[in-house]
């Protein structure tokens, strides 16, 4: 039989670990140079994306509460992005101690350039699972962070 019925060092959820973070690198992969045409990080593309879902803007704690990853200096991302006029901070009307930060007309004209390049990559990738395997691998995906589907 020799080491046919044997299974190699590691678990099961080893195994499942190193197989998200293959397609999690993959998948990313596929889209970066979308994100590399407009000059812009994946980390500033999810901060532009948070920002275009609250008009009225947030807080710099909101925003990093909000990220996809976390990135130990949002403060420096905000800058990069306000220098490049995606994004303008201002004070607080009610709270003169809390900045706020909004999307520009330009971080919204540069998202609306990508929305429909990265969907269509997005279904590339994706689509050929179809809508009820999709949601099987979400409420999965829900359960693995410790949010029943």
């Amino acid at each position: 039989m020799g080491n046919m019925g044997k299974r190699r060092y590691g678990s099961r959820e080893e195994d499942a670990f190193l197989d998200l973070l293959r397609t999690c690198d993959l998948l990313t992969r596929g889209l970066a140079h979308l994100l590399k045409a407009e000059d812009i990080s994946a980390t500033q593309y999810n901060v532009l994306r948070i920002l275009r879902g609250s008009p009225a803007g947030l807080p710099c704690g909101e925003i990093a509460s909000r990220m996809i990853t976390r990135d130990p200096d949002v403060t420096r991302l905000l800058d990069r992005l306000e220098r490049r006029g995606l994004i303008s901070r201002s004070r607080d009307a009610k709270d003169r101690r809390a900045v706020m930060t909004r999307i520009s007309p330009e971080g919204l004209k540069l998202l609306e350039r990508l929305d429909g390049p990265i969907q269509e990559g997005h279904r590339k990738q994706l689509g050929h699972l179809g809508r009820e395997r999709l949601a099987e691998l979400a409420d999965l995906l829900a359960v693995v962070r410790g949010k029943e589907g």
